[in-house]
């Protein structure tokens, strides 16, 4: 039989209960984004969310140039609509004009809104700014970043926005407090070695500089998008941080599930869906105080087999490789409507997105994949060896995603059975496993 999978980290095994009751600290509920071009909506025309919902706000700028006083009375708060700031008149840009068109911000306060309401008839109003700029690494992004032209403003923004919101909030006698970060970056990151940590540095400055101003001992909560279009550097980075820190950072997933304009950017469509994704996870995490984590693997292991549905021959000693998973919602399932991954690669073309490599870089050829609760069997042509890499989307190909639209040059097929369906674009989305590698015993 195959060895017990080991457990990685701290994952659960299944979710945590739900608490019964929605937890609204604050009568404004902030949430800042930042990133580079997906972050601002790079591809994401027309726009569409022009009409407030839920009552959500956001913090309006008017013709003020850089810096912004934070007490400047010509701030005020408006409704929150895209496009979610000042359009970018040039490239690059930064806050406040940094915007190219929809972001994941209006679908996302209406999700958490949509959600609170049916949970508890409660309004949730949601705070949202965006203050991520376009083509630009951490290195633009990060506390203490250095000046490059109109880059470089980031981080001091969201403090700049934070500073007047809370001020507005006070004014108006409503209570604030941020609630959570998301960044959508990566692209720009695909060969950091460091992301992980400067991710992690990234949370703990914005949980200290951001607290520090609203005065709110609730910690923020960041919510990271995996990239999937670029290297895997990144977008291994992406999900491994929030193994490694599970209680402060949490992976929404991937995104390779959602339309792409060019295998890079979303559509508008595709910024709708992340955003209602992004709203769901900030409604389990932070709203609901759940610990909820995408699916991703949480142990691996090579050996022979017992399963009926495998051949557990003599010939297959060695050639199986079992994979277990964290499942939001079980069971495993299979997308249908994708195109195969690796048209091109004979050894992988059965894979359904997996990838097995041997310790010599020699690709391993996947015969099939059977699911198993929440577990898969990987039935490999030859034995892979030990220390044998096995991956999920994450080799590029110069074949993109065909149907059901141009995706991606990086995907997979396996997702969870969340019925959770976009209160914004009406679109069903279960939970799409993470990009991933590990390495098998």
């Amino acid at each position: 039989m195959l060895c017990a999978v080991l457990r990685a980290g701290s994952l659960p095994a299944a979710k945590t209960p739900p608490v019964a009751e929605p937890k609204l600290p604050w009568d404004w509920s902030g949430v800042v984004g930042t990133g580079q071009s997906l972050a601002v909506g790079e591809k994401g025309q027309p726009v569409k969310s022009t009409n407030q919902s839920h009552l959500n706000l956001k913090l309006s700028t008017g013709a003020l140039p850089w810096p912004v006083d934070p007490n400047d009375t010509n701030l005020s708060m408006v409704p929150l609509t895209e496009p979610i700031g000042r359009h970018a008149p040039r490239y690059p840009s930064s806050w406040p004009e940094n915007i190219a068109g929809e972001t994941p911000h209006a679908a996302m306060a209406s999700q958490v809104g949509a959600l609170v309401k049916a949970a508890s008839g409660r309004d949730f109003i949601g705070v949202h700014g965006e203050v991520g700029e376009n083509g630009q690494c951490m290195t633009y992004l990060k506390k203490g970043a250095p000046e490059r032209g109109t880059n470089g403003h980031s981080f001091e923004a969201a403090l700049i926005e934070t500073k007047a919101i809370t001020r507005l909030a006070k004014a108006a006698g409503k209570t604030y407090g941020v609630g959570a970060i998301i960044i959508t970056h990566g692209e720009c990151d695909a060969g950091n070695s460091h992301y992980e940590d400067d991710l992690f540095q990234l949370w703990s400055d914005y949980n200290t500089d951001l607290r520090a101003i609203t005065g709110q001992t609730q910690k923020i909560q960041m919510i990271v998008s995996q990239q999937n279009s670029q290297t895997d550097g990144s977008t291994l980075a992406q999900w491994k941080v929030g193994v490694d820190h599970p209680a402060d950072i949490v992976c929404s997933g991937p995104k390779y599930q959602y339309p792409s304009a060019e295998g890079v950017h979303l559509t508008t469509d595709g910024y709708e869906q992340l955003g209602e994704k992004y709203g769901q996870v900030y409604y389990e995490r932070v709203v609901l105080g759940n610990n909820w984590q995408p699916l991703q693997p949480v142990g691996i292991a090579r050996g022979p087999v017992t399963y009926s549905k495998v051949d557990s021959s003599e010939t297959n000693r060695g050639a199986a490789i079992q994979i277990r998973f964290h499942v939001p919602v079980p069971p495993l399932d299979w997308d249908t409507a994708m195109s195969a991954p690796h048209p091109s690669v004979e050894e992988w073309k059965n894979g359904k997105g997996f990838e097995v490599t041997a310790a010599d870089k020699t690709k391993i050829a996947i015969q099939s994949i059977e699911l198993f609760d929440d577990s898969l069997i990987i039935m490999c042509a030859t034995d892979p060896g030990p220390s044998a890499r096995v991956s999920y989307a994450t080799v590029g190909e110069r074949v993109r995603m065909a149907e059901p639209f141009p995706g991606t040059y990086r995907w997979g097929l396996l997702r969870d059975s969340d019925p959770f369906t976009g209160e914004v674009t009406k679109k069903p989305q279960p939970n799409y496993c993470v990009a991933f590698e590990l390495t098998a015993p």
